[in-house]
């Protein structure tokens, strides 16, 4: 077996030991309303529910705003299965939600640009 990758249920031969859909359940719907550019922040509360390797990584990441696209990449989850666990997160009081706030235009060239090279940064 080989050495273990960053983040839970990862094996540098294998590859992710779970399936992802298993983090969540099988459940492919969040709660909450939330997109790829919607920001979540911890709210220092202690979650009321049990919470699983994912759950807790999430929330650690949730220190300062930080967008559900970018918890995704760091989890290495599809973001359907994080906007369920950011979903679980904010319904048991742990993080706050909100819905991105365009000015203007919801797709400024600066902002894409940005993303862009947000990506190129964690390749």
């Amino acid at each position: 077996m080989g050495a273990r990758q960053e983040g839970p249920w990862l094996d540098d031969a294998a590859g992710r030991l779970i399936r992802p859909y298993t983090v969540s359940g099988g459940r492919t719907k969040p709660t909450a309303t939330l997109d790829l550019l919607s920001m979540v922040m911890a709210t220092g509360g202690a979650p009321q529910a049990h919470l699983g390797p994912e759950h807790s990584l999430a929330l650690g990441l949730c220190g300062a705003p930080t967008s559900v696209a970018e918890i995704a990449a760091h989890l290495k989850l599809p973001a359907v299965v994080t906007k369920v666990l950011i979903s679980d997160l904010v319904d048991c009081g742990a993080l706050t939600a909100r819905a991105p706030r365009f000015h203007t235009n919801p797709t400024d060239r600066s902002l894409l640009e940005a993303v862009l090279d947000g990506l190129r940064q964690r390749l």
